[in-house]
């Protein structure tokens, strides 16, 4: 007999809640197999490629290329039995999310592809370690489930949940499906669940049912004659995705840590200079590199002498964490918008080292294939505005950080030297930092030193 296991989306980073499917490597009747790539969604941090979880014939795919969904919602059903000779039976409503995640997440501990102590083989770290399925909370005011038995119950009437095909109820019936944060939002927007129709699996109150509700009807738009209407000349696009993420972490950081921002203007001559001549060392001849690479190894030398900067303040804690060492964010622009990707334990590379890293760091971003992990965990950033052709900013400091550099054009300007006035290659930067934890003077100590290193690199050997 054919047997249906329906997949959940899961956790594949921490504190993920949704995520968007980007695109399906399976399509109905394709068979497949544990550990086999079926398709790429992409977080609030990267794109990721999930692996199928058993072996069989994909049946169904639930969810469009273009839709978000919720962490735990079911995106595919699979037939791992589909040598059964019996037909697939009528499409009937799919269990609750919860109790999908019960039926899926029996596996508990160990590698992809290795078998468990419970006997399963591990396919994704992220499932949750449940070892049976979950059970619905009874509502207040509803009949409470009757559990299955081998005898026939005595009141055999059909829960309505199961009915074949969901529709309004008036007011005082029954409660459709919804998840908690789905009846948060309907209270919160004071919507009747008992009115609406469940567009989700099952009938499931979905949130954009919700929203729906509440949303205003079109307005007709007037066009005047010999004007054009304004819809035709502007484009609309979800916000969702690594853009929403951005756009959240930016506002907690700044009306949460107070900025402060330093500029400095260098001439960075003698680095351009030294930059020119280790292009023709044998050591670096395969490498890229680039003013960035410079920055970055002036940062980490700079935060031995000033160490607040690469501190973080734990709120929950009441206390200032410092840190031994450098996780490098790398502000990064990329197709799906910013990311900061880090250069881990920075502070232990050479000026080489680090030169590979970026480059390497740099592609992957462009790609949409850093890793998840690799976005987290940073203590201290730098932002290349100088690539786009411009001078400086403020930057707004990366949450759980303390500070962030801008990296400016370098151009030829004109500069004092010795009392006569030459070109010079000349950088500006900015330096934006918690006032919370870095003050003034330790903020403008660090931006110094930084500034110190690239106008004369020599002065990395008092460091």
């Amino acid at each position: 007999m054919p047997q249906f296991k329906q997949f959940p989306l899961p956790d594949t980073a921490e504190g993920l809640t949704e995520a968007e499917i980007l695109t399906w490597h399976v399509k109905p009747g394709d068979a497949v197999e544990v550990n086999q790539v079926i398709v790429e969604i992409e977080t609030a941090k990267a794109a990721v490629e999930l692996p199928c979880p058993w072996d069989g014939v994909v049946t169904e795919l639930l969810v469009e290329p273009g839709q978000t969904v919720e962490v735990g919602s079911p995106i595919i059903t699979i037939d791992v039995d589909p040598s059964g000779a019996a037909p697939a039976p009528a499409p009937t409503p799919a269990p609750a999310p919860a109790a999908v995640n019960g039926a899926v997440n029996g596996s508990s501990g160990g590698k992809i592809g290795e078998e468990t102590a419970d006997g399963r083989i591990a396919t994704l770290v992220g499932y949750g370690p449940k070892s049976g399925a979950a059970k619905r909370r009874p509502r207040k005011g509803a009949p409470a489930p009757v559990a299955a038995a081998p005898a026939p119950a005595p009141a055999p009437a059909p829960a309505p949940v199961v009915a074949p095909a969901p529709a309004p109820v008036a007011p005082g019936g029954h409660v459709p499906l919804a998840k908690p944060p789905v009846r948060k939002l309907a209270k919160d927007l004071g919507v009747d669940l008992r009115a609406l129709a469940g567009s989700g699996p099952g009938g499931v109150i979905t949130r954009e049912d919700v929203e729906r509700a509440v949303a205003p009807p079109p307005v007709p738009a007037v066009t005047v004659p010999g004007t054009a209407t304004g819809g035709a000349r502007e484009r609309r696009v979800p916000i969702k995705g690594v853009r929403k993420a951005t756009a959240q972490a930016m506002v907690d950081s700044a009306f949460t840590a107070p900025h402060v921002t330093e500029f400095l203007t260098v001439d960075v001559t003698p680095m351009m200079e030294l930059r020119a001549r280790l292009k023709n060392a044998p050591e670096f001849r395969d490498v890229k590199l680039t003013p960035l690479a410079f920055a970055a190894k002036a940062v980490v030398l700079a935060v031995r002498r000033t160490p607040d900067v690469n501190a973080t303040w734990d709120q929950a804690a009441g206390e200032i964490v410092y840190k031994d060492y450098v996780h490098l964010g790398i502000a990064a622009a990329t197709p799906r918008g910013l990311v900061v990707p880090k250069v881990r334990d920075a502070d232990r590379m050479s000026l080489r080292e680090l030169a590979v890293a970026l480059d390497e760091l740099a592609n992957t971003a462009r790609e949409g294939r850093t890793a998840p992990a690799d976005m987290l965990g940073g203590t201290i950033t730098i932002t290349n505005v100088g690539v786009f052709g411009v001078d400086t900013g403020t930057p707004i400091i990366n949450p759980g950080e303390s500070a962030i550099l801008a990296l400016g054009a370098i151009r030829d300007m004109p500069w004092v030297v010795d009392g006569q006035v030459v070109p010079r290659k000349v950088c500006q930067l900015a330096l934006s930092f918690d006032h919370r934890v870095v003050d003034g003077q330790q903020g403008s100590r660090f931006l110094a030193d930084v500034g110190a290193l690239l106008a004369d690199p020599g002065v990395a050997m008092t460091y």
